[in-house]
């Protein structure tokens, strides 16, 4: 699937366009697995609205970033927010509250699969 996605950078005043390739089928068919790989690919479309040069497959953590599940249309959009600026992902043939969960899954997981193991 080609996912849309328009990103604004901080201290910039234009939106930048690029598509994203999630190569399985429908959004609406995606297990947790999908949804991070599109969380993910969002986040390296605003690292290369930012710098071009930047390696396609650069590493990213799910964490420090707010983002919401919002209708569009009888389909809905993922808008994502970090603080060099913002992107808004679709439209996807999806359920609102099916998507925001299982984005709440992906990032429960990112969380204690990655973040630090003790608390001092």
């Amino acid at each position: 699937m080609i996912v849309p996605v328009e990103i604004v950078l901080r201290g910039r005043d234009s939106a930048v366009t690029d598509s994203l390739v999630i190569p399985h089928g429908e959004a609406a068919t995606w297990d947790d697995a999908v949804v991070r790989e599109l969380l993910v690919e969002v986040l390296r479309a605003i690292g290369r609205a930012e710098d071009p040069t930047v390696s396609p497959d650069r590493a990213v953590m799910l964490q420090g970033f707010s983002w919401i599940v919002e209708p569009l249309d009888g389909q809905v959009v993922i808008a994502v927010e970090i603080p060099m600026g913002a992107a808004v992902a679709g439209p996807l043939p999806i359920e609102q509250a099916e998507l925001d969960q299982r984005i709440s899954r992906v990032l429960r997981a990112e969380r204690r699969d990655v973040g630090p193991k003790t608390v001092h």
